[in-house]
């Protein structure tokens, strides 16, 4: 009796990086050649596919990120690219792909460039491979910005979105005037000048009179003072740190632009001049809005004799209290609140114990449910592959064309990459590492360390603790701040405290007793 062959789990990455219509391999023509390459060798069975519409030159994809992952939790044996540049356009970047697939136990293949990344000769070759896709793009980027630097002296426009005041010609390439917006550029101009009004009080006469800028948001204070230094508004197209005399109209005097500028520098508005040091502020990109969503940022206010810091909603700085009233919290305050709470919290053994239990709890909770999704989205996965094989069998027999077929595979590449994405949300979820006890001594031990950098410790070294141990702090109000903790061993898992009713106002140490786990 012969043994019984297991077959090799296949999994396939395709990745353009910009419109289909000029790649030389789309999606749809590196599938189909992965697909025919799988079919030639013997016990291969394709079972994954993940896909990626970005530049090779960076990692942080989703689809490359969703691969790593899945092969780390061994849901394939084999992961199959159409051409090494395809996975990574830097050496570096290859490198650390090629050690994680390595550390995952899955092995590399180029369906058009046959190495064994199992020998060292192998890995080698790929990599030489790597140097030269490297070597390739910095290339094809060296002549395309010689060609941009050449338009933009000749006073050309070099794509991207054009200043508001604008928009491009399509016959000479180069600016022309949009009327509607020229008026309104020269009106911010007038009201900064003549008028003596500051950058938020324009922007937020601009958003009552229903102005949006060409993003489509309402205007803040940074787009007024964009416009009022953009020295597009003379007649000169900005390119690589240079300033070209360009055939466009200006918009205003020179006079006028200048004084502005003056302006804008006796009042302290010239950004170009703003020195913003966000490592002052130890909570920065912990806290979050419950109103809007959006993170709070670290600001100051200047009286006469002192600097008062504190945290403001990005929404309600850039837009104004329209947009978002949340309040703003006096740093020095808040930040006193959290590190007590949390050296609190580290404190209190039977809590974290707590949390944890309810965190396992959750979990065994929940997984019936994941176990349900993922059934159904298995079912969904392989119908969408059906379906995209069944395009391409009908283009391959020419029964339909490439016009019909290229919109519907593409929203059915789309749709599995969304499908794919959300198993692999589920399948993290449903096995996860069982959350770690800690002991009470361990605990101490952190909390003492914890109390004892976030005291004596510099500021880049507190502000990364806390960066640590901190998940998130959601603000309803100054009555209502939440902080959430994590359990300082890994794998990670979260505690709740909440700031009681009385809030930072008045002034209080720490946060309120009342706790509960998640």
């Amino acid at each position: 009796m012969e043994p019984q062959v297991t077959p090799v789990r296949v999994a396939t990455y395709t990745r353009i990086s910009t419109d289909e219509e000029h790649q030389p391999y789309s999606l749809e023509a590196q599938a189909h050649r992965l697909g025919s390459y799988i079919e030639s060798q013997d016990q291969w069975q394709l079972v994954r596919r993940f896909t990626d519409q970005m530049t090779g030159s960076v990692l942080e994809r989703p689809g490359l990120e969703r691969a790593l992952a899945e092969g780390r939790a061994k849901r394939y044996d084999l992961l199959l690219v159409y051409r090494v540049d395809r996975l990574s356009r830097s050496v570096r970047g290859l490198a650390q792909i090629l050690d994680e697939l390595d550390r995952a136990g899955v092995t590399f293949r180029s369906a058009t460039e046959p190495f064994d990344t199992g020998t060292p000769a192998g890995r080698m070759m790929v990599q030489m491979l790597g140097v030269f896709a490297e070597f390739e793009r910095a290339t094809m980027i060296d002549r395309v910005v010689a060609g941009m630097e050449r338009k933009a002296a000749r006073g050309g426009w070099n794509g991207g979105l054009f200043p508001f005041g604008y928009q491009v010609d399509s016959s000479t390439g180069a600016l022309k005037v949009h009327d509607e917006q020229a008026l309104i550029v020269r009106q911010i101009f007038d009201l900064y000048l003549k008028k003596r009004m500051g950058s938020r009080a324009i922007a937020a006469w601009l958003n009552r009179c229903g102005h949006r800028t060409n993003y489509g948001k309402p205007w803040s204070h940074r787009t007024v003072l964009i416009v009022l230094r953009n020295r597009t508004y003379l007649g000169e197209i900005f390119f690589r740190g240079v300033h070209h005399v360009a055939p466009h109209p200006a918009l205003v005097e020179a006079e006028t632009f200048e004084a502005a500028q003056h302006l804008a520098e006796e009042r302290g508005e010239d950004l170009g001049k703003r020195r913003i040091n966000g490592s002052d502020y130890l909570l920065s990109g912990l806290i979050r809005c419950m109103h809007c969503g959006r993170r709070y940022i670290g600001a100051a206010a200047h009286g006469r004799s002192a600097r008062y810091t504190y945290y403001t909603c990005y929404s309600r700085n850039r837009y104004g209290t329209r947009t978002c009233a949340a309040e703003n919290l006096p740093a020095g305050r808040l930040e006193e609140a959290v590190v007590a709470a949390l050296l609190e919290a580290y404190a209190d053994h039977d809590l974290v114990d707590a949390a944890i239990a309810e965190a396992r709890r959750r979990a065994a909770d929940s997984e019936p449910h994941h176990q349900e999704e993922l059934a159904g989205l298995e079912s969904e996965i392989k119908r969408t592959e059906a379906g995209i094989d069944r395009y391409f069998a009908a283009f391959e027999a020419g029964t339909m064309t490439e016009k019909v077929c290229a919109p519907r595979l593409s929203a059915l590449s789309e749709k599995l990459g969304q499908l794919q994405g959300r198993r692999a949300e589920l399948l993290a979820m449903i096995e996860p590492e069982a959350p770690a006890s800690i002991g009470a001594l361990q605990l101490q031990q952190v909390r003492t360390e914890a109390e004892r950098i976030l005291s004596d410790g510099p500021l880049p070294q507190r502000k990364a603790l806390l960066q640590e141990l901190v998940a998130e702090i959601r603000v309803e109000g100054r009555d209502s701040i939440t902080p959430v903790f994590r359990v300082p061993d890994p794998p990670v898992r979260v505690l709740d405290r909440v700031v009681g009713r009385g809030g930072l106002e008045p002034p209080t140490s720490a946060l309120s007793a009342r706790r509960s786990a998640s």
